[in-house]
């Protein structure tokens, strides 16, 4: 049953970033060229509910859906892997013109090329978890 309430969501996340635009490649050029609002609009609604809800979720010690409190980590303080992550993060963001989300979005829209950026960021995830270990943090 809880399968099929994270499915449920995910088509409902995925129907909303289609209707949004936010999956489209038009407007993500946009975005890198600072010609539309629309995206940083949207990501930084996304942002301040996420703000809103971890402080939420801080504040009243909500529970999951086992009953176990959520417990969140500190972040490490590390300039350096933010910013390296982050420069990768949006070379290849740039590069395939969608963010990992819009990936399945656009394959469930018919774009089916994008199939290719789907199996580079499975393939980069796969190396990413072999050579972990070996790389700093």
């Amino acid at each position: 049953m809880r399968s099929l309430v994270y499915i449920a969501l995910g088509i409902i996340f995925g129907i909303t970033m289609y209707k949004a635009e936010t999956a489209s490649w038009f407007r993500i050029f946009e975005m890198f060229n600072f010609q539309s609002f629309h995206m940083y609009g949207f990501i930084g609604s996304a942002l301040a509910i996420g703000l809103l809800g971890i402080q939420v979720i801080k504040k009243n010690e909500i529970k999951d859906i086992d009953d176990q409190k959520i417990v969140i980590q500190p972040k490490t303080k590390s300039i350096l892997r933010y910013l390296i992550g982050g420069i990768f993060f949006g070379l290849g963001w740039a590069l395939v013109g969608a963010c990992p989300g819009p990936l399945f979005v656009l394959l469930g829209a018919g774009v089916y090329p994008i199939l290719i950026a789907i199996f580079g960021a499975l393939i980069g995830t796969f190396i990413y978890g072999k050579i972990r270990n070996k790389i700093p943090h």
